[in-house]
């Protein structure tokens, strides 16, 4: 029987311990290349240095699928501070508000207490008993109280475009509040579909990986069994 030298360890074996390159997997003999860049598909290696790279590949995958992961994890850190990010930019802002606005909200805020019904049913009912007294010889607004019901028509008449303009400025405070909801919430389906997309492509990959370290160790374990029963 003819003996051969192998080419990883430079020791001579038997031509049928000696395995051929063109029966390797690609994987395998791209780690065999890296250290022997003249090894093709003619060369031989013995079982044990084969052996040898086979263990070393499936070390290889298993660092690369740490390393997967890592990058999985970084991808969801870096997400979320870009949610951040958006949140940040669409802040209402706090403007030094005007002379006139802030007379609004105050008129707005005042006018919807129960402070101002009260003080307000007071004063009607105070005017009312003055000038509905007997005693008064001249009241100055008699019945029906013409005086009082233009001030009080003058009153509304002021009252509601002030009402109004608070109203309106809340109302496009709501409205910043709302597009900052939905860039908050469409940041938040594209990233949920981007981590969805990420996990997807890592499970194939992790399982694509996992068949090729099984069929390695399939072989590892019927080159065993062969040697026992030989």
């Amino acid at each position: 029987m003819n003996e051969i030298k192998c080419e990883i360890c430079k020791k001579i074996f038997p031509e049928d311990q000696l395995i051929i390159g063109h029966g390797i997997r690609h994987e395998i003999e791209d780690l065999i290349r890296k250290d022997h860049p003249g090894w093709n598909d003619t060369s031989r290696i013995c079982k044990v240095d084969f052996n040898t790279y086979r263990i070393k590949y499936i070390i290889n995958m298993i660092e690369e699928e740490k390393g997967s992961i890592e990058i999985l994890e970084d991808a969801v850190i870096k997400s979320i501070k870009e949610n951040d990010i958006i949140t940040f930019n669409t802040k209402i802002s706090k403007e030094p508000l005007k002379v006139s606005d802030r007379i609004s909200d105050k008129v707005a805020s005042f006018g919807g207490s129960w402070k101002f019904i009260i003080i307000f049913f007071t004063i009607l009912l105070v005017w009312i008993l003055i000038n509905s007294l007997y005693l008064l010889l001249k009241p100055f607004d008699p019945y029906p109280y013409i005086l009082l019901n233009l001030i009080l028509s003058c009153l509304a008449a002021i009252q509601a475009p002030i009402i109004m303009m608070s109203q309106n400025r809340q109302e496009m405070k709501d409205r910043i509040r709302s597009e900052n909801d939905y860039k908050i919430n469409l940041k938040s389906e594209i990233e949920i579909r981007t981590l969805h997309e990420k996990v997807d492509h890592l499970l194939l990959e992790q399982w694509s990986k996992m068949m090729r370290i099984q069929e390695i160790q399939i072989e590892i374990l019927e080159e065993i069994r062969n040697k026992i029963k030989n």
